[in-house]
């Protein structure tokens, strides 16, 4: 496997990040229509935790991390490392030496569909991680791969400098081209949702608040009390 890598990727403009980091990956996932979750498996190695950063891509061989050794280089102040490889792989490409070379360089986190290991250390460090598996499994350094191109987690294209955004319910990717709209609408989706909220603490139903009783009648849903539901089955 050959490979290439890219020095200087277009980014996402750091305001829009850094207003992105606001929200949750829950709210902006619904405030960009359901789009870019990177599936259920990335799960974190620490909780309370959330962090937003402009990507800097790997795809590596199964196995084998020197492509991650490589991105390091790549990576800098507000970037958010995100590593693949060419096929299915658990194993611990990532530990705590190379979370001590990457918070050198101001990076604030690492996403992987591959393995880690090192958790301890690496929550002790408050180094943040979202990984699809944790394992002792070690690696070699011997087949070459790329840094900063499209790569593919969980059905979603990452491209280096879109967005990601990460927290305790999973890991999102905004492409760089819609950050802006991306916090113009996670702001407008906190909003009703902070208006939701108060009307929910004051006793409004989510059935009278959202128009649900017309959908329920339109989908033929009907309301029995108790005695004629137990009339009807008996008849039935």
């Amino acid at each position: 496997m050959s490979g290439v890598i890219v020095t200087n990727p277009p980014k996402a403009d750091a305001k829009d990040v850094e207003s992105l980091s606001g929200y949750g990956v829950a709210t902006v996932h619904e405030a960009l229509g359901r789009s870019g979750l990177l599936g259920p498996d990335l799960r974190p190695i620490q909780q309370g935790v959330r962090i937003c950063g402009s990507a800097v891509t790997v795809l590596s061989w199964p196995g084998d991390n020197l492509m991650i050794h490589a991105a390091v280089e790549q990576c800098g102040e507000g970037d958010l490392l995100v590593v693949t490889t060419t096929s299915p792989s658990t194993d611990g490409m990532f530990g705590e030496l190379f979370a001590t070379a990457l918070q050198r360089r101001g990076v604030r986190g690492l996403v992987t569909n591959a393995g880690v290991r090192d958790t301890e250390e690496l929550r002790e460090m408050g180094f943040p991680v979202w990984a699809r598996a944790v394992s002792s499994q070690g690696t070699v350094k011997a087949t070459g791969g790329s840094v900063n191109v499209p790569v593919a987690i969980g059905g979603q294209t990452v491209r280096p400098g879109d967005v990601i955004l990460a927290d305790d319910d999973g890991v999102m990717c905004v492409p760089r081209e819609r950050s802006a709209r991306a916090v113009e609408a996670s702001a407008a989706r906190t909003a009703k949702e902070e208006a939701s909220r108060a009307a929910f603490a004051k006793g409004e139903l989510g059935l009278d608040r959202y128009g649900l009783r017309d959908t329920l009648a339109r989908l033929g849903v009907e309301y029995r009390t108790y005695e004629e539901y137990a009339r009807e089955e008996a008849g039935s």
